[in-house]
């Protein structure tokens, strides 16, 4: 079945989700801040983290589970390390004032590594990352998430989606930006699947018993993500080692909760009984370049490594081989250009937030 596509301009949208912000009782900086963080995703094609989300920011405030206007502080640190506690903020909002903790520490120190708890689902990892490329430094950027993923040989779900991003400068190229969940495919993707009616892919989720399914809907009936790789045969234990390390370095370390105790996305779940933790919890990092050799010779360098990629033989059908943040990138100039494309139940969905506020998309 086909659902239909309306093209909205990225204006439009920046200024209802942010005007969403507002009415939700965030300040002003913060509205402008995560209505940019939020749309950052639509640019550059990762839908699943856009606005198609800003109804679930609505319903986790509604229920009392955003605070609006967080004290986010440092509770605990070093001069290049530090703890920062979101205090239930929007995680749109909590991360990139964490990210740049992380980077005034890499000014100062050469590195900085910044874990959170007490925050909340931070839209996509790579704008957190990216933070850093303006600085010349190396930025990372990890976040564990609702557990909706069963560890290799397990029925139980235990983990998030818990992605990884990295973004390195170059020089006369493009940056290098990967930004990649843990698992075969986002959750995200599967709702997606879920407005159009289609199916998922063999690989990306397993029912209640473990067994493989294509239901895109699974997760409603007690069935669960897979890790990077799917299966056993095909490495899904290294997927599931990702996302445990991300698990580790965002909450564990940090005081969220982790594992099967982070708390869930969706507002109609409950909060876990027993809770180990405060929240989500994400972890950064900078890196100055200039730390580990002459920046301008750093930078000459990957445009090499770039460049010889880029011009790597390619198997037969494909005309070019991608270095990772070219298709967000040339997805981003044609939709500043032409508009964001969203699905008509995500349209219905934004229809209903601004009826909620008195706001018209």
């Amino acid at each position: 079945m086909t659902t239909a596509v309306n093209l909205v301009p990225y204006k439009t949208l920046l200024t209802f989700s942010k005007n969403v912000f507002l009415a939700m009782g965030c300040p002003e900086k913060d509205a402008d801040l995560a209505a940019n963080v939020l749309l950052s995703a639509d640019l550059r094609g990762v839908d699943s983290h856009g606005v198609a989300r800003l109804i679930g920011y609505v319903r986790l405030w509604e229920a009392g589970r955003i605070n609006p206007t967080p004290n986010i502080k440092i509770i605990h640190e070093t001069p290049s390390t530090a703890t920062v506690d979101g205090d239930a903020g929007l995680g749109l909002v909590v991360a990139p004032q964490a990210m740049q903790i992380a980077i005034d520490k890499a000014e100062n120190v050469g590195t900085g590594w910044v874990s959170v708890k007490n925050s909340n689902h931070y839209g996509i990892a790579g704008y957190h990352a990216m933070m850093a490329l303006e600085h010349d430094m190396i930025g990372i950027s990890m976040t564990n998430a609702s557990p909706l993923v069963a560890p290799t040989f397990s029925k139980e779900r235990l983990l998030g989606t818990n992605p990884i991003a990295m973004a390195i400068p170059a020089g006369e190229e493009p940056p290098y930006v990967a930004d990649f969940a843990t698992t075969t495919a986002a959750n995200g993707k599967l709702e997606i699947l879920q407005r159009k009616q289609e199916d998922a892919p063999v690989g990306w989720i397993q029912d209640k018993e473990g067994l493989s399914s294509t239901n895109a809907g699974e997760l409603k009936n007690g069935g669960a993500l897979l890790p990077l790789g799917g299966d056993r045969i095909r490495s899904s234990h290294k997927g599931y080692c990702l996302g445990s390390m991300v698990d580790i370095l965002s909450s564990v370390l940090s005081g969220a909760g982790y594992g099967p105790w982070a708390p869930p996305f969706v507002s109609f779940l409950p909060l876990p009984e027993d809770p180990v933790g405060e929240g989500l919890g994400h972890f950064f990092g900078a890196m100055r370049v200039d730390g580990f050799r002459p920046k301008e010779e750093f930078k000459s360098h990957m445009d090499n490594w770039i460049r010889r990629f880029k011009n790597a033989e390619t198997v037969e059908g494909q005309e070019r081989v991608l270095i990772p943040g070219d298709p967000e990138r040339e997805i981003e100039h044609e939709r500043l250009t032409e508009g964001i494309p969203l699905l008509s139940p995500v349209i219905k969905d934004l229809e209903e937030v601004g009826s909620k506020f008195s706001l018209s998309i």
